[in-house]
């Protein structure tokens, strides 16, 4: 097993971009790694639609500019070069009030000779919208920046309040192509085989639910993630995604992956001190997926490792075959005789008089009492 702050931890990746930066931090720090894509590899552009809403942008003053992403004022700036429409567009952001949300979108625009008036500590979009219900936007041109997915309730609450808003598409996420890793993260959420999920958009924490739902297990991935399953999102804006499921997540101080990383070094193992117990005469150490016998480790597979987990909720006590059953990996043959298997692969693993056959009842930890 690889040594390091995570061995012993399962954690899955959801990112589609920047992934093989995030599995090295992770693997080298000695955690085992499941990599799922939520979105597609490559967002879509979607240049028919940009070109007519860039050429509406132009058509008049622009009193109030709101950016959102760095990656899509990049796209919307290039786009425009393309076009020769580049110098107007900068032009007309160039006489605008700019918001703009966090410090890649500021990066964009200073690349481009834009500065903004305002941008929030907390990269939150919400803020920027808090910013400005302060304000009379009594027949105010907005151009609004969409961040791959829709802005609309965004911009007819600035209507509202009396703006001329116009949106401006740059590209769209798309969900991943392949949704077979995703379906399989799923079931492992839902199954409790995951120490951590780790999130870096908000798009994709909604693809995740989407899917989850199209399976037929969202309840039991939210139960999973309110439970025992950490959900870790780079930044508040991809926390947010996740208050509508009332699932609890962990954010880094500052948003970025290497903080991310080093949060979920620090808070795992904080979480989970592991097991050790004196079981029928042998020390028992259980350490996220690691399992110790007298300082050897024991690999065991899902289902002996499932019965296992289920017996030291309560080391000692009798555990029924039925829940035992329950506690199994999806895909297991639901009969009592699976639980038969997995508990004699259990003792093969651990030694035959660790696990106590309670006649009637079913199986406990030979533990102390």
């Amino acid at each position: 097993m690889a040594d390091g702050p995570l061995a012993g931890y399962r954690i899955g990746v959801t990112a589609a971009r920047k992934v093989e930066e995030q599995v090295a931090l992770l693997e080298r720090r000695g955690a085992s790694v499941v990599w799922a894509p939520a979105l597609a590899t490559e967002s879509s552009r979607v240049d028919e639609t940009l070109r007519a809403a860039t050429e509406q942008v132009l058509a008049r003053p622009v009193d109030l500019f709101l950016a959102t992403t760095g990656i899509g004022m990049r796209a919307w700036f290039d786009a425009a070069e393309e076009w020769g429409l580049l110098e107007a567009l900068l032009e007309a952001l160039g006489r605008a009030e700019i918001l703009a949300r966090g410090p890649k979108s500021v990066g964009a625009l200073r690349r481009r000779g834009l500065r903004e008036l305002w941008a929030p500590d907390s990269e939150c979009f919400d803020d920027v919208l808090a910013h400005l219900r302060g304000r009379s936007l009594e027949g105010l041109h907005i151009v609004v920046q969409e961040h791959g997915q829709s802005l609309s309730m965004v911009a007819h609450a600035l209507r509202r309040q009396g703006a001329d808003v116009t949106t401006v598409t740059v590209y769209r996420v798309e969900p991943a192509s392949d949704p077979g890793p995703m379906f399989a993260l799923i079931d492992q959420i839902a199954d409790r085989e995951l120490d951590a999920v780790t999130f870096t958009s908000a798009p994709a924490v909604a693809a995740m639910m989407e899917a989850a739902g199209s399976t037929g297990r969202r309840d039991e991935v939210v139960g999973a993630f309110q439970a025992d399953v950490v959900a870790v999102c780079v930044g508040p804006v991809t926390s947010a995604a996740f208050e509508m499921w009332g699932v609890p997540t962990i954010v880094p101080d500052r948003s970025r992956l290497a903080a991310m990383v080093k949060l979920i070094e620090t808070e795992l193992p904080s979480r989970d001190s592991g097991t050790t117990l004196e079981v029928a005469g042998h020390t028992l150490i259980v350490h996220g997926e690691q399992v110790l016998v007298d300082g050897v480790e024991v690999r065991l597979s899902p289902a002996p490792y499932a019965v296992l987990q289920a017996l030291l909720v309560n080391p000692g006590h009798v555990v029924s075959r039925r829940d035992l059953l329950a506690a199994l990996p999806s895909g297991t043959a639901g009969s009592e005789h699976a639980v038969e298997m997995a508990v004699a692969r259990l003792r093969a693993g651990l030694g035959t008089r660790v696990v106590q056959t309670v006649v009637k009842r079913g199986y406990r930890l030979a533990v102390a009492r």
